[in-house]
Order: C-alpha cells, then structure tokens, then sequence
C-alpha cells in the first residue's frame, strides 16, 4: 500500500493537517492520497487532558472517533504504531496490534509514502529524577490521565472514611499543566464535598512543586503573579525554587524539604520520545527531529511538525512545545503539500499569546500584540471565554462550524444536566 502523504500522529497538528488536506484534494482524492495513522482510535485534545485526570471532563463523551473524522474531512485513517522508517526506500513499518490477552491481531506491517509528516507528539522529561518513573503519574495521553483518574476516585473514597481526613496530592511542575490540574482537583473536591455527610466530609492539601523562581515560567511574569495569587486564595501551596531529588510513593523529596504525598503527578518538562534517533534522521538534544525553516528533517520527503520537531523560532530559540504552534505549522504544511511546486516561503512561528484556566469563570493570559501594546493582559470571565474559544477553534478546524456549534451546545447542556465532576 502505498499514499502521497503519510501523516504519523492525530493529535493537535496532525489532524488538523490531515483535514486541511482532505478538504482540499476533495472527497474523490483525499482519501486515496492522505493517510492518518494513530495509535488511538480517537482524539482529545491534548491540553483538556487535566481535566480528565481531575474527572471534569469524560474523555468518551469529548472524545472524537478518527474513522468518522476521517469520512467527514475526506482522508483516509489506519490505526497502528510506528517502529521504524526506511527514508531512502520510502518506507514505514507499524508494529502489530494484540488484544487484550496478548494474541495477535494484525501483523506488523509496512507501508510506502511519497511524503512523510511525522507528527508523533512528545512526553514527559523526567530529568532522571530517582523513582520518578516508579512513583509519579504521567499526563502524556488518555490513559495515563484516566488511570490517575481512576486512583484519585478511589483516594477520595479512601480518605473519606480514614482517621486521617486529609488527602495530599503534590504535583511537580507549574507550567500551565501543572497549574490548571491544581485548580481542577480543588473545584472537584469542593463539589464532592457538597455532597458529603459532614462525617465523610475530608480535606485536600495540594502542592505545586517547581523548581523555578515562580510558576509559569515561559509566560509574562504579570500573569504569573495573578496566576499565584488566585491558587493560593484556593488554597493550593506554592513551593517555588525547589529542585526534586527523588520520588517516594509517599512524599518527594526536595531541596527544601520533604512534601508529604498521597498522589504525585510530574508534569515538569517535555521530551520527545528515545526512539526518535533510531529512524535515522537528525535529532536535537531532546530527541526532537531537526527541521529547516521549511519543516524538512534531514532526509528529502520527510518533514516533522508540532512537539516532536525542533524547529527553528525566533531571537534563534526553537518553536515552543505548544497547540498554537502546530496549529500554525499544519497550515503551513496544508499549503506548502498541496501545491508541492510552489515555494510558501519559510515558516514563521507568531506567538499570538498564552491563557491559563484558573477554574470557573476565572482566567489570565496575555495576547501578544493585542489591546494593550505587545503584551496584552487579560482575566477574569474575558480569560476564561478566550480560553474556551482556543478549543473550539480546534474543533473548528476538524469538524467545520456548524457541527462545533452542535457539539459546543450539546456538551454544555450535557454538563448542566449530569454534574461538573464525574467520578466512574
């Protein structure tokens, strides 16, 4: 088997490319010259994945099946894995799939491309932290954030019928992950307790852990200020400057201390998968695959795009592992693809600014070249309606404007009707 463009993951960029794409080769084209391959049969955008680890958001319901994606926006979809890439013969192998008893449903196969988009996504930087590994939940897809899920309803239960009362989660990293799953888990406690009886009723202490001077450290410091003072006020604790030495499974220990834990997260760092430098193409320090300013790695026909490539940004730092810039970059490709050619020219990265949920009506970001000069500050319910618009904007572009507005307004009303917090 044998397509014009391969795209290697369906996440944030690569189904938007994907769909870009398929609309634009048509229904009679599309599907015999795109390819999406995912190793999931359906998609969530990547940074609701707090709020499926704090159980504010039913990633079933939320989630989009790729197949009835790919019927829609007119490409093709296969399910499976990538295990290795052959650049010279134009060739990729996926590994095979069992079921749940280990026998073996479809055999390895290998598939030939005239262009390659690898859009594999990225993971979690441990940074070879002692029992990091054995002791902390990871947030790097649906799984991992259903099973901290499943762990958290079942400390709730736990603890509501313990001598102890109090519930300790400490989360390592206060970037927007970090930040936005401390306010999640408080306002989920807080509904929870709602409905307690005052002797199941039970506190939750939770800590952000970071080894930086403040939190958010990649976003103006104004927002980082604003972001501290509406955590603390929900009673999350803040311990900033404070480098982890190791992971216990009931504590981290840190240069200022010991941080009691019941639960741990580490959402601190990003880094692209250690297989990446086994495909035999360039890879950087954090094993993003290089690319030129064009997005093409070190071999003709492939390119990379989204959090897996390390491409060149401005004040010469490299693209930030961001939604914005794979969105960007699927646009880019979608016409440099399409009309191969034609020269687009090269890819510029535009920072159009960054939001952090804070929990119900509440919000901060700053919009890079808004209002307010380069540097836009906003809060509050205008935040947090900003924020929603960026997910939207993403279903958007998958599923057209008639059907995101269907689906915005059956999921609100969906939430209205069985509770804000799901606990299965």
């Amino acid at each position: 088997m044998r397509h014009d463009i391969v795209i290697i993951g369906g996440g944030a960029g690569g189904l938007e490319l994907a769909s870009r794409l398929g609309r634009r080769f048509g229904p009679r084209e599309g599907r015999r010259r795109v390819l999406l391959i995912d190793r999931s049969i359906f998609h969530l955008w990547k940074p609701s994945l707090h709020e499926v680890a704090a159980g504010s958001l039913d990633s079933h319901q939320e989630g989009l099946s790729y197949p009835v994606l790919a019927r829609r926006n007119h490409f093709s979809f296969a399910f499976g894995d990538l295990t290795g890439l052959d650049a010279d013969d134009k060739t990729l192998t996926l590994a095979e799939i069992r079921d749940d008893d280990g026998e073996v449903l479809v055999a390895p196969r290998t598939l030939g491309f005239e262009t390659l988009v690898l859009a594999i996504g990225s993971g979690s930087n441990l940074f070879g932290t002692t029992g990091a590994a054995e002791h902390a939940h990871l947030l790097e897809n649906v799984s991992d954030a259903e099973a901290f899920n499943r762990r958290l309803t079942s400390a709730f239960l736990a603890t509501a019928y313990s001598d102890e009362r109090t519930l300790n989660i400490a989360i390592v990293g206060a970037g927007t992950t970090g930040v936005e799953l401390s306010t999640e888990l408080i306002e989920g406690h807080d509904e929870l307790s709602a409905g307690l009886t005052s002797d199941q009723k039970f506190d939750l202490a939770v800590t952000l852990v970071e080894a930086a001077p403040r939190i958010l450290g990649g976003l103006p410091e104004r927002v980082s200020t604003k972001a501290a003072h509406a955590l603390q006020a929900k009673g999350v604790r803040l311990l900033t400057d404070a480098k982890v030495n190791a992971v216990h499974a009931d504590r981290l220990d840190t240069s200022k201390g010991d941080v009691p834990a019941d639960l741990i997260v580490w959402a601190a760092g990003v880094k692209a998968a250690d297989t990446n430098p086994d495909l035999g193409l360039a890879t950087g320090r954090l094993n993003q695959f290089v690319v030129d300013d064009h997005l093409r790695t070190s071999a003709p026909g492939v390119y990379a795009m989204g959090d897996c490539a390390e491409a060149p940004g401005p004040d010469s730092r490299p693209v930030p592992a961001r939604a914005q810039a794979a969105a960007q970059q699927a646009a880019y490709l979608a016409k440099a693809l399409s009309h191969p050619g034609r020269d687009p020219g090269p890819y510029v990265y535009r920072d159009k600014g960054s939001l952090v949920s804070l929990g119900g009506d509440k919000g901060v970001g700053a919009l890079m070249g808004g209002l307010g000069g380069q540097n836009f500050l906003i809060e509050g319910l205008v935040a947090k309606w900003a924020y929603m618009a960026l997910h939207l904007d993403h279903h958007r572009a998958i599923l057209g404007v008639r059907r995101t507005i269907l689906l915005a307004l059956s999921r609100l009303l969906h939430r209205r009707v069985s509770g804000r917090l799901k606990l299965h």
